[in-house]
């Protein structure tokens, strides 16, 4: 019998599509249902039934007008899905009531009817399908595990198992009608003697996606995960559950990926229970939701831990609690308690155990980073809480959108994973290219479109800025706030605001001026990017006007990446009249006699540069001004040149100390002038790149050229991410990738 069941129902459908062993693959509608009743305790059938289905999309294939015989005229007559689903149950009911049975189950000779085709359809058609489809047996496993000397299950044909049993293969032309009874025909073999059979393997179908939390040190085999791209930006894991209905995903099996500002990116990683499941995924390739189609590709369980993994006590005890909705609130201001965040979301949307189901985001220093977790106990509290979308909470509005687990331990991997300050290497290792060209923070000009802050509160952060500019905060670049710190990594009382132009700066300096900000005048000054360089060098800027560093030559090189310029003589004659005390002598770099390439100079990091002049980091924030989503800090010098010394012939060459690491180096072209080193590393997630695998390459007006070099661990994941990467989007850009041999 099957498990507890007493009657099977063998069942067969078709598509108007591809059928057999594709079945589902192309998103057809189902056209035909066929189905008749096996007693498996007095070893009789049925009456057999075909029912024609109408489609929503009134279209065959030619493929499907051959094997079915079906035309247009024929299924334009028929019942919509609904209809014929409730003329299945009730026939099958009122005939499984006469039999004496109160109890069947669905026998397929494919998963792919229930899994692949009825399933999806009616999560899309929003049916719900009755329980009988749930739960099945598939004949061809059955019969394998009957008759293993048949062959592999893979291979296993209704014919080929007719044959192995010694019967002939049903006559009968008519597609649904021929397939079931050879089904019955078998049935009823594998059920009387020498067999003596019993239907044991019963598959399930979940009812629903179950939430959980995964941990970095549980194995997951690679076999069974998939990375599904070009999700909606607002999807959920439900939505995504929804996407796969009829595979079964692990609990805790979606992972929501996020890029570098921490909004997701349209990418997830999805775990299924086994291998099987995970290639019926692959099966939806350039399936639609809603009317977008998405692309379902294989992906590794180290990648899906890399996003969904956890090892942080606090996630798990916030996690802990079963069958909760979770919201994820963004923009929250930084100073908002636990109590008025219940209070905003007010009594029609209580929060789980109060206090204790929310979780507020901070980096390892304990700042707020202005976002939250919280918990609900069901769909309803959840819908009420989602109402306060872009609500006022103090003087900010607050985002509030469905999260889930595996977003709660990427956001707060990510937050607690961010340097406060860049780890300075030690240094006789890292070489610091000499720039024969003004400083290039953050691109070069002589238009005095910024403004200086001086005396700023130590306490002060972006937010009391933006506070203090008032008005005129509209008039800030995007990125356009860099706050500089000191040798501590902490803050250094100045700021620089890039403004929209020389206009906007010049009234800020008129206005602001020896404003109060937390009891603390703060100085404002009109300067150019130029000028910002040359007080970050050491010189002065004030009211009376701008006096030069004691060195001319410009060294604003981050210590985190590498690259190397050449030097005319002419500019290495002038630094040796203007050598800055802190900077060693140029040391040109040794080549052959035969290399063509120019002298280059290098000077040895020194801490107190490097701290004073690029420790700044940068809140990034959209307009209208909202909390920064993210802290970072520059940590890409210009090197345009970078990719022509990689890429000289001569052997020296691979001796650069041009490449951050060994290993395959891949060329990234048509990036975005504002790409930084954590948005390459969003758009390779998965790929196990570090930081200091990216070196993004600049002109020599300190501006991105456009151009990234990427060094992979191997040529094979090299070669597969130019594969599986380029002419893919890039922040509304197509970025091409090239192997470098």
């Amino acid at each position: 019998m099957a498990s507890h069941s007493d009657t099977l129902v063998v069942f067969f459908g078709a598509t108007a599509g591809a059928n057999g062993g594709k079945l589902g693959s192309d998103e057809r509608e189902i056209i035909l249902l066929v189905w008749q009743i096996v007693d498996l305790h007095e070893k009789k059938v049925g009456k057999l039934h075909r029912c024609l289905v109408k489609p929503d999309t009134l279209e065959l294939t030619d493929q499907c007008k051959e094997e079915t015989g079906l035309t247009l005229d024929d299924i334009i007559k028929a019942e919509p899905l609904d209809k014929a689903l409730q003329q299945f149950q009730q026939s099958v009911s009122s005939e499984v009531k006469c039999l004496g049975r109160s109890t069947y189950t669905l026998c397929v000779n494919s998963p792919l009817v229930i899994r692949q085709a009825l399933h999806p359809e009616a999560s899309k058609k929003n049916l719900v399908l009755p329980e009988c489809f749930f739960s099945f047996v598939d004949v061809t496993k059955e019969f394998h595990k009957c008759c293993p000397n048949a062959g592999p299950v893979q291979k296993l044909t209704l014919s080929s198992m007719l044959e192995y049993v010694g019967l002939a293969a049903e006559s009968e032309q008519l597609m649904g009608v021929s397939e079931v009874r050879s089904m019955v025909q078998l049935t009823l073999c594998i059920l009387a003697e020498p067999y003596n059979h019993t239907f044991s393997c019963v598959e399930t179908v979940k009812y629903k996606f179950d939430s959980g939390t995964c941990s970095k040190t549980e194995p997951v085999d690679s076999e069974t995960v998939i990375r599904a791209r070009g999700l909606p930006w607002q999807s959920s894991d439900q939505d995504i559950a929804r996407f796969f209905k009829g595979l079964n995903i692990a609990k805790g099996g979606v992972a929501l990926c996020l890029n570098a500002q921490g909004r997701r990116n349209g990418e997830a990683l999805v775990r299924f229970i086994n291998s099987e499941h995970r290639d019926l995924a692959l099966e939806r390739h350039k399936h639609h939701m809603g009317s977008r189609y998405i692309e379902v590709y294989k992906a590794t369980g180290e990648e899906f831990l890399k996003i969904a993994g956890g090892t942080s006590n606090e996630v798990a005890q916030f996690l802990s609690k079963e069958n909760q909705v979770i919201i994820r609130m963004r923009g929250l201001p930084f100073t908002a308690t636990p109590q008025e965040v219940l209070t905003f979301l007010g009594p029609e949307s209580p929060v789980t155990d109060g206090a204790e189901g929310l979780l507020f985001v901070k980096y390892p220093d304990g700042r707020p980073t202005g976002d939250a977790f919280v918990l609900f106990s069901c769909e309803e509290y959840a819908q009420n809480a989602l109402k306060k979308h872009k609500q006022i909470l103090g003087k900010r509005y607050i985002e509030l959108f469905r999260s889930t687990a595996a977003e709660v331990q990427q956001v707060l991997n990510r937050y607690m994973s961010t340097p406060l300050i860049s780890t300075l290497p030690p240094s006789p290792i890292v070489p610091v290219p000499v720039l024969a060209s003004p400083s290039f923070l953050p691109s070069a000009s002589s238009t005095r479109d910024c403004v200086r802050l001086r005396g700023l509160p130590y306490t002060a952060g972006i937010e009391d800025i933006l506070e203090f500019m008032g008005e005129h905060t509209v008039d800030i670049k995007p990125h356009g706030v860099h706050m500089v710190l000191n040798q501590q990594g902490r803050p250094s009382g100045d700021a620089f605001i890039q403004m929209k132009s020389h206009d906007r700066a010049f009234m800020v300096s008129q206005k602001c001026h020896k404003k109060t900000m937390k009891d603390r005048y703060v100085e404002v000054f009109q300067c150019s990017t130029e000028e910002m360089s040359i007080v970050l060098m050491g010189g002065t800027l004030n009211r009376s006007g701008l006096s030069p560093p004691p060195c001319k030559l410009p060294c604003l090189s981050p210590p985190t990446a590498y690259a190397a310029f050449p030097t005319p003589p002419a500019i290495l004659s002038e630094a040796a009249l203007y050598q800055p005390p802190l900077l060693a002598a140029p040391r040109p770099h040794q080549t052959t006699a035969h290399s063509p390439a120019h002298t280059l100079a290098y000077y040895p990091p020194q801490p107190h540069l490097y701290m004073n002049m690029n420790m700044n980091y940068t809140a990034y924030y959209p307009s209208p001004p909202v909390s920064p989503s993210t802290v970072s800090y520059f940590a890409a010098p210009p090197g345009a040149v970078a990719a022509a010394v990689a890429a000289q012939p001569h052997p020296s060459a691979a001796a650069s100390p041009v490449l951050p690491q060994p290993g395959a180096l891949v060329r990234m072209q048509g990036l975005p002038y504002n790409t930084g080193v954590k948005d390459i590393l969003s758009f390779f997630q998965g790929y196990q790149l570090q930081p200091d695998a990216v070196l993004i390459l600049y002109n020599f007006s300190g501006q991105c050229s456009g151009e990234a070099l990427i060094t992979f661990p191997s040529e094979e994941m090299a070669r597969r991410a130019v594969a599986e990467r380029s002419n893919h989007p890039f922040y509304g850009q197509q970025v091409h990738l090239v192997f470098c041999n």
